[in-house]
């Protein structure tokens, strides 16, 4: 590989503060207003021009799609997502659960006033670069902008980049799943037009139940989810295939749809799946952003000649990113376990819970029977440096606590936990490595969390 030596250089401190966190999805926004609700300074860096990460980045609305009848869910921040969302009208009743599918767009303006309500001071459109060590522990991170090269010293970092970016230019142990066995990646997509009425009229006369994922996927349920309903569509795209529309071979397109609005918007189309894309590669990156879009316009025109109600729909928009589900994932203090996830395990360091909800590798569990885990806080602490934080999906664990954890709902409860965490260690003047876990749960109670 050919290299050049850059330059030395002087980069100005732009901003310091008690708590930073970087990346606003469920994870970061979680722990950036929980650290302030517990009454320290806190700073929300973002790249993109929005806050809220997979949900208005990548368009993604099912924040709790998982949630049925049993299901014991999580307490504490995770509801707000919803609750604010429904009180700005920028929600809808999800179709498949007891949950509210979360308007992309509607939640960009209820992210930016719960920041400003919070008090968290945010800077948009700054990308992280690199960081600023100080012996074992990390200070600051160095961003760039259009205003330039700058640094952010900070007392407390939390990494919720999703790729554990601030992680690994640390250089602190990481594991990432094997290109050819990692998660597939998605563009979500949106068409105006639908004839709901004419579409849902369809889907009541070809119901899916979550066992049609098996037809076209490999996926191992526990039974039980078998029999429930999915919003799930195969017909079309097997149409597609026969009439030349899709290539036979092409067995990425097939998904589920979403809520339907009045106005005949459906607004989550995740009918892209591709695998063997690292979301760590620029040129895979570039190459997935390009061929998923390529994708979805064949998916939009096997909808309009095979599903009803779908006959004059047209695209509306892209997610703003290609949607990534699994990249690094930091070797922790503890890393969680698949029989941590399916058998219920109880720690001492309990930041959270969540249900036994397993969506990945081929596995698809639904948490139907009340069962759930507990999230222990020594999963968001890397080895190799100190006042470091991991919130969000690249939270230490192993495959399929991944395809738990990962999901949007379960960052927040990891999010919650490092922000409060954070804000702790800093006004008791202790490491997040040595701040007290009793310290840390009396606060996240005091916010409404549950942790037993």
């Amino acid at each position: 590989m050919n290299e050049i030596r850059e330059p030395s250089r002087l980069t100005p401190v732009i901003a310091e503060t008690e708590v930073l966190v970087v990346g606003s999805g469920p994870g970061g926004l979680a722990a950036a207003v929980s650290s302030a609700r517990a009454g320290v300074p806190t700073m929300l860096v973002e790249r993109y021009g929005c806050l809220g990460g997979n949900l208005t980045h990548v368009g993604v609305e099912g924040i709790a799609w998982y949630r049925q009848e049993k299901t014991v869910d999580v307490e504490g921040i995770g509801l707000e997502f919803e609750t604010r969302a429904k009180n700005s009208g920028g929600a809808a009743p999800e179709p498949q659960s007891r949950s509210h599918a979360i308007n992309a767009e509607m939640f960009k303006i209820v992210a930016d006033n719960w920041v400003q309500e919070a008090g968290v001071e945010t800077l948009l459109h700054a990308l992280a670069v690199g960081v600023v060590r100080d012996g074992d522990g990390l200070k600051g991170i160095i961003i760039e902008s259009k205003s330039g090269r700058g640094a952010i010293l900070a007392k407390r970092i939390i990494d919720a980049t999703g790729d554990a970016d601030i992680a690994a230019l640390c250089g602190v142990p990481c594991r990432k799943t094997p290109k050819e066995d990692l998660l597939s990646v998605t563009v979500m997509f949106s068409c105006s037009g639908v004839d709901r009425a004419r579409f849902l009229e369809y889907v009541k006369a070809n119901p899916k139940k979550y066992k049609d994922w098996g037809k076209n996927w490999e996926m191992k349920t526990g039974g039980k989810e078998d029999e429930l309903f999915s919003p799930y569509l195969e017909e079309p795209f097997d149409m597609a295939r026969e009439s030349g529309i899709i290539p036979a071979g092409l067995k990425s397109i097939g998904g589920t749809w979403s809520a339907i609005s009045e106005h005949g918007e459906a607004t989550y189309l995740n009918m892209v799946h591709m695998l063997e894309y690292d979301g760590t590669d620029v040129r895979d990156l570039t190459r997935a952003e390009m061929e998923g879009r390529r994708q979805a316009m064949l998916a939009i025109k096997a909808l309009q000649c095979f599903a009803p109600g779908f006959e004059k729909a047209a695209l509306r928009n892209f997610g703003m990113t290609v949607g990534i589900r699994d990249t690094r994932k930091i070797i922790g203090r503890y890393d969680l376990t698949e029989r941590d996830v399916l058998e219920q395990a109880r720690f001492e360091d309990s930041i959270g819970i969540f249900p036994e909800f397993i969506d990945g590798y081929g596995v698809l569990v639904l948490p139907t029977t009340g069962r759930y885990f507990h999230v222990p806080y020594g999963a968001l602490v890397p080895q190799g440096v100190d006042n470091l934080l991991i919130a969000g999906r690249s939270v230490a664990g192993d495959k399929i606590s991944h395809a738990a954890v990962r999901n949007m709902m379960c960052c927040t409860v990891t999010g919650q936990g490092a922000g409060v965490a954070a804000a702790i260690s800093v006004k008791n003047r202790v490491s997040t490595a040595e701040v007290r876990i009793t310290d840390i749960q009396t606060e996240l109670k005091r916010q409404g969390v549950r942790f037993r």
